[in-house]
């Protein structure tokens, strides 16, 4: 067996043992079993399910962070740009959670401003800057870092730290809506607009990192290649996307830094811009819009139509202007 395979048995194996420990199913807390993917109809304008809370988990993205375990599970990915050019992920779960996510990694900036669009969202991660704790602490969330809840909480030996750490979802007050994060928003799923380009396959690059989209008409998915590498689950399958938005956003320095002495970027969610939307093969210019921290971000077509989702997971990039 080759190295990566080997790095892929230990993983699963991992997941597996840990999905022994739990005394209950994969909504979080109520033993019920997942639910599907909530969707709305084509052209039914359901609104924002302002109800719907959302679990949200900072998740590491290098290279020793790979691959993902529970990460094919979410509704919504969006990934950032953070210290030294590198991106990571910020996954956000509601219609099903999986009953071990991770690696989980530190809290940003602006995990803060995003996570604003969802009604109370709870979020987990290892920790943060002594700096920013206060401001999580004020934020209108419910934090669920291992210091608050640590029993939800469990390392992989066959990982090197601090790439190693793993959510149990069903330790913490959580339990899973059955409604897509993505509703929670505004947005819906439904037939594609007219016109696009088509597309066989987009990159998005950060200084010192890159994520890629190749659509696969077989599986009706953009699979997803992290760092020039197909990206896997940790059970060995493709990471992949129904909807793909790559989103033109400011980013900044902020007044925050890691330990090596790099600044901590922080991501603009709020303003307009340009959006390219990736779906069913083909790509469709957008435009988006959020006018304020407690208001969704907004996706249309450059005339102001509605745009709607392929069905399953939606990936979110902010592809620095």
């Amino acid at each position: 067996m080759s190295a990566a395979g080997v790095k892929r048995w230990v993983t699963a194996l991992f997941a597996a043992l840990a999905l022994g420990v739990l005394a209950v199913g994969c909504t979080g807390g109520n033993g019920s079993g997942p639910s599907p993917r909530a969707s709305s109809p084509s052209g039914t304008d359901t609104g924002a399910a302002t109800d719907t809370k959302v679990l949200a988990v900072k998740i590491d993205n290098v290279a020793p962070a790979r691959p993902h375990t529970g990460l094919e599970r979410a509704d919504i990915v969006y990934v950032e740009q953070v210290e030294a050019g590198l991106s990571r992920i910020l996954a956000v779960y509601s219609s099903e959670v999986p009953p071990v996510i991770g690696p989980v990694r530190s809290a940003r900036e602006t995990d803060l401003e995003l996570l604003r669009q969802f009604d109370r969202p709870t979020l987990a991660f290892s920790g943060a800057q002594s700096g920013l704790l206060p401001l999580i602490g004020r934020a209108p969330l419910d934090a669920v870092p291992p210091s608050e809840v640590p029993e939800a909480y469990v390392r992989d030996p066959g990982r090197p730290a601090p790439h190693n750490l793993y959510l149990r979802p069903a330790r913490i007050p959580y339990t899973a809506s059955g409604v897509a994060a993505a509703e929670a928003l505004g947005l819906r799923f439904g037939a594609a607009p007219p016109g696009g380009t088509a597309t066989d396959s987009r990159t998005v690059r950060f200084p010192s990192a890159s994520v890629t989209f190749t659509w696969s008409a077989g599986t009706a998915r953009w699979l997803v290649a992290l760092d020039g590498a197909p990206a896997r689950t940790s059970e060995g399958g493709r990471l992949g996307a129904g909807t793909v938005i790559v989103q033109d956003v400011t980013v900044r320095p902020s007044s925050f830094g890691d330990r090596s002495g790099n600044n901590t970027p922080f991501t603009e969610t709020t303003g307009s811009g340009t959006a390219h939307v990736l779906r069913d093969g083909r790509a469709y210019e957008a435009r988006w819009t959020r006018t304020s921290t407690d208001s969704p971000t907004r996706f249309t077509t450059p005339d102001g139509g509605r745009i709607d989702l392929a069905d399953g997971p939606l990936w979110i990039v902010y592809e620095p202007r």
